[in-house]
C-alpha cells in the first residue's frame, strides 16, 4: 500500500456531461474556480480540459486555456496545473458501409505542434500524453494517437521542461510507455496514469489493475482511477495497489447514489477514504519534489 498519496482532480473533461449535471464547469471562470475548489479540498493536482463556452463541448483554443491558467495562478491557491494534450486526436468515421468521408461533426485531427500549442505558451508543470489509439465509447469515434505523433509530442514536451502524464488505457499503451522511456523521450521519474473502466480499454477489475501495476517500468510514479460508480472505490484500490488517486467530474458525476457531486466534494470524500485507511495526503510542494517538477508559476 502507498501511505503517502497525492490526489489529482479532473475537473471537467470533454465528454457530453454538461446536460446531465449543472455543476460541470464550462466557462474558463467556472473551470478555474473548480480547480481552486478542488485544491482547497485537498487535491495537489488539477487536471484541466477546456470547453467552448457557447456549446459546452470540448475545445482546445489556447486562449481558453490561458484564461483558466491565469485565473488559477492569480488566485493565490497553490495547485499543480496539469493541462490535457489529448484534444486534436479525434476521428469519427461515417457509419455502416460508408466509413469515408469522416464525420466532420466530431473529427478533429491536427499535428503535434498544434496539439501542444497551449502547453508551449503556458508551460504548465504537467501535461497529458495519451499513449495509444483505441475505440472510445460507443459509435464510430476513435481516439487516435499514432506512434510517430506521440514520439514527436513526447520530445517537444521534454524540450519545454514539462512533465508528461502518460495516460495508459490498455496493456499495449504500457508497452509504448516503455519504448518512450527506453528512447529517453521521458525523464525520470515516469508519471503514469492507469485509466480503467473506459470502453473499450482495460476493465476495472482488481486483477486487471494489478496486472498493469506489475508491468510498470521501474521507478515509475503511478495513479489509477475508474469511471462512474467505481471512481470512489478506486480511491482505496489505487492506494492499496501502491499508487495515487484521481477523482473529479470528468470521470464521475455522483457523490452517492442519486446525489450529484461537486469537484470539491469528490476530493473531500477521497481525502476521508485515504486518511481513514491510514494514508497521508500529499500537498503540491511535496508532489513537485516527488515528481521533480519544474515550477513556472
Amino acid at each position: 500500500m502507498n501511505h503517502d498519496v497525492f490526489i489529482t482532480c479532473a475537473v471537467t473533461g470533454a465528454g457530453d456531461t454538461t446536460s446531465r449535471h449543472p455543476k460541470v464547469p464550462v466557462t474558463p471562470g467556472q473551470i478555474a474556480d473548480a480547480a481552486i475548489e478542488a485544491a482547497r479540498a485537498g487535491a495537489a493536482i488539477a487536471h484541466i480540459h477546456v470547453r467552448d463556452p457557447k456549446t459546452g463541448k470540448g475545445a482546445r483554443a489556447p486562449s481558453l486555456y490561458r484564461e483558466v491558467v491565469e485565473r488559477i495562478r492569480a488566485s493565490g491557491v497553490d495547485v499543480v496545473i496539469n493541462l490535457t494534450a489529448g484534444m486534436g486526436g479525434d476521428v469519427v468515421f461515417g457509419s455502416g458501409e460508408e466509413p469515408l468521408p469522416l464525420n466532420p461533426a466530431g473529427t478533429d485531427m491536427v499535428g503535434p505542434s498544434e496539439r501542444l500549442a497551449h502547453v508551449a505558451e503556458l508551460r504548465p508543470e504537467i501535461c497529458t500524453l495519451d499513449c495509444g489509439t483505441m475505440n472510445f465509447a460507443l459509435g464510430d469515434y476513435v481516439m487516435t494517437n499514432t506512434p510517430s505523433t506521440l514520439r514527436a509530442m513526447a520530445a517537444r514536451v521534454r524540450e519545454l521542461g514539462v512533465r508528461p502524464e502518460l495516460e495508459v488505457f490498455d496493456t499495449g499503451h504500457l508497452v509504448f510507455v516503455k519504448e518512450l522511456i527506453k528512447e529517453r523521450l521521458v525523464d525520470d521519474p515516469a508519471m503514469i496514469q492507469l485509466c480503467l473502466g473506459i470502453p473499450y480499454g482495460a476493465p476495472d477489475d482488481p486483477l486487471t489493475l494489478m496486472s498493469l501495476v506489475h508491468q510498470l517500468p521501474p521507478g515509475a510514479v503511478f495513479s489509477a482511477f475508474s469511471i462512474g460508480r467505481h471512481q470512489l472505490p478506486y480511491v482505496a484500490m489505487a492506494a492499496i495497489a501502491g499508487g495515487n488517486v484521481r477523482v473529479g467530474l470528468e470521470d464521475n458525476l455522483y457523490l452517492d447514489r442519486g446525489v450529484l457531486a461537486s469537484n470539491g466534494e469528490l476530493v473531500e470524500r477521497a481525502v476521508a477514504i485515504l486518511t481513514n485507511m491510514g494514508a497521508r495526503v500529499l500537498g503540491p510542494a511535496e508532489v513537485r519534489q516527488k515528481l521533480k517538477l519544474r515550477r513556472v508559476n
